[in-house]
């Protein structure tokens, strides 16, 4: 029997297409037989329970919630990645691979109960009806969203392209609530930001992987290389922080762009024969120019994968704050009735051989922000080694989180300082200086 999976590198949510087939263990004598009965004699067990919750329980409960919560315990109880999606969370989470979707166009917090606009995308439905920063959407198609939670109000936005939504806001500036009717289109999510610094360094922010990144990268890469004549580009900041992962294949074809040759990441299961290895092929998008990669406590899994294999093949210098050490893989595997397993089954590595699972990639230069006082403390992740019930690395040093803090003003990001420092201070095309690496 084939499943066609989707492979999920993200911290928190994103995935790559893959396949996976099942492969079905026979054993032989005695032992198989213990092995089943003793199988049989727990399922007999939830069986009784189930029944005994059923029947005797204060109060009539949901039967297929009961099972639900049994499955999702049975993943969760494995490790803080496998997990179960039942209809909506699946669909959910292939939005957000896709990166696009049928909505108005704005980004959103939760702020006192309310939900307040951080801001509108360009050229979507929500910057031509004129929405800005900081109005504080209180209705809904006359639903009040007081009482909604953050993703219930964005599941009450987004809907069919060219449905219609009534928003009623309020504004500072204006005394009294302000009504806008908009018509729903395709919002495409951009995980690529790009601006030229200084009239000689690229910087490109990428906040996640999903389908568009690759491309958004190419674009911006020709966009820079445009704006600054080669022999005044210093080279490319790329910005991983905050970023928590995504698909599997992007992450690769990003690594890609800036690799000629050499393995970008390898994969391995349980099983010696389930090892996946991919590879760079020719062509440096970015012909050779220095690179500095920017990690933080929030840069994991597919960040880190990018991180990991410029780091190694000494492609580029890795700045910031150590990254958050996810280095499993898991398999999305559709079930019936729509819903889907999500499934750690393989760990993934560097070129160099290393796993990062609960250690992170360690920066080549660490540089540690200017932290407010009243976020000091609150500024640093947890880690892959600070989630309970994480999987254990033998014979490696486990290492916990580290800041996560970008400061919201770009004058006063020592980061981005550093990393603009750094590249004005190498030559044309000089590689760039690593603490470990392979051959490329």
């Amino acid at each position: 029997m084939r499943k066609v999976s989707l492979v999920l590198f993200g911290a928190f949510l994103g995935a790559g297409t893959a396949t996976v087939a099942t492969q079905t263990h026979l054993l032989s004598g005695t032992s198989a037989v213990a092995a089943s009965a003793e199988t049989y004699r727990q399922l007999s067990l939830f069986g009784d329970v189930f029944e005994k919750i059923r029947t005797d329980y204060v109060e009539k409960p949901e039967e297929a919630k009961l099972i639900e919560a049994a499955v999702n315990g049975m993943l969760t109880s494995l490790d803080p990645h496998s997990s179960y999606m039942d209809a909506k969370s699946f669909r959910d989470m292939q939005v957000q691979t896709r990166g696009e979707f049928g909505g108005l166009g704005i980004e959103v917090t939760m702020e006192d109960g309310l939900i307040k606009v951080v801001t509108p995308i360009d050229d979507t439905p929500a910057a031509r009806a004129g929405l800005l920063a900081n109005d504080v959407i209180t209705q809904i198609d006359n639903d009040q969203v007081q009482g909604l939670t953050l993703n219930q109000a964005v599941d009450k936005m987004r809907g069919p392209v060219n449905s219609p939504v009534k928003l009623k806001i309020t504004r500072k500036e204006a005394k009294d609530p302000i009504e806008v009717t908009l018509n729903r289109d395709l919002i495409r999510i951009k995980p690529v930001r790009s601006r030229v610094e200084g009239g000689d360094i690229g910087y490109i922010r990428l906040t996640q992987f999903n389908e568009q990144t690759f491309d958004g990268l190419k674009t911006a890469i020709d966009k820079i290389s445009g704006e600054i004549p080669a022999d005044k580009l210093k080279g490319y900041v790329i910005d991983l922080r905050n970023n928590p992962g995504g698909l599997l294949d992007q992450a690769v074809m990003v690594s890609d762009a800036f690799l000629d040759r050499g393995e970008i990441v390898s994969t391995r299961g349980r099983n010696p024969d389930e090892t996946q290895r991919f590879s760079a092929k020719s062509g440096d998008l970015t012909k050779g120019k220095p690179v500095v990669v920017l990690v933080n406590g929030g840069s994991a899994s597919a960040s880190e994968i990018v991180a990991g294999a410029l780091q190694d093949h000494k492609r580029a210098t890795v700045m910031g704050t150590r990254s958050f050490g996810k280095g499993s893989v898991q398999s999305i595997i559709p079930l019936g009735g729509n819903g889907a397993l999500r499934l750690t089954t393989a760990r993934y590595y560097t070129p160099s051989g290393r796993s990062i699972q609960a250690k992170g990639i360690e920066p080549d230069q660490e540089v540690l922000q200017d932290v407010p006082d009243e976020l000091k403390g609150k500024d640093e992740t947890k880690g892959e080694a600070g989630l309970k019930g994480h999987l254990k690395q033998k014979d490696t040093e486990e290492r916990g989180g580290s800041s996560a803090y970008i400061p919201p003003d770009p004058a006063k990001d020592k980061q981005i300082l550093a990393a603009e420092d750094f590249l004005r201070g190498v030559q044309k095309g000089a590689a760039n200086t690593q603490k470990s690496g392979v051959p490329n």
